[in-house]
């Protein structure tokens, strides 16, 4: 059964999971965040198969997230590294880490977001660039974009309608 593509669906979640909505491939870009580059150092890491993570890096080179750099001729070795679309994904990243601590870590945190001046913990939160506020859920609303076509539209009224009833929304 081969697996529905979202990479055409006009909604930006639908999008970005189809360039890393693969765990193998969230778990690569986490390593090479934390600087790993090659092929051995991932599998290792991962404890992947090679064949899984040749598709993988293929995959997340193909979709301009990590960048392959010959760094040996003879015989021929690269390095994977982050691109800027690559380093674009770390909110995300971090989003996960926290949402991962607060609500899947029973034995308490084993990875924590720390400020490198201070040392000290940091509490990571979405905020709004324009205004500098955090952003909390019902302050802030998903709403049509410019280019929104007649789905993203419809399901745009609807969503609009069940927050009008009091239905919480993304």
């Amino acid at each position: 059964m081969q697996r529905k593509s979202f990479g055409n669906m006009q909604c930006p979640i639908a999008r970005s999971l189809e360039r890393v909505g693969e765990w193998w491939s969230i778990l690569i870009l986490r390593d090479a965040f934390y600087g790993l580059t090659r092929f051995d150092e991932f599998q290792k890491s991962l404890d992947i198969a090679p064949n899984m993570l040749t598709r993988r890096l293929n995959a997340l080179v193909e979709e301009g997230l990590l960048e392959r750099v010959q760094y040996s001729e003879r015989p021929p070795r690269f390095e994977y590294h982050l691109t800027e679309r690559g380093h674009d994904f770390r909110p995300v990243m971090l989003a996960l880490l926290a949402w991962g601590n607060k609500h899947f870590a029973p034995e308490g945190t084993s990875v924590v977001l720390l400020d490198s001046a201070t040392g000290k913990e940091a509490d990571p939160v979405l905020v709004d660039g324009n205004s500098g506020k955090r952003i909390t859920e019902g302050e802030y609303v998903v709403g049509a974009g410019p280019a929104a076509n007649e789905g993203v539209l419809r399901r745009m009224a609807e969503t609009k309608e069940r927050r009008a009833r009091g239905a919480a929304a993304l």
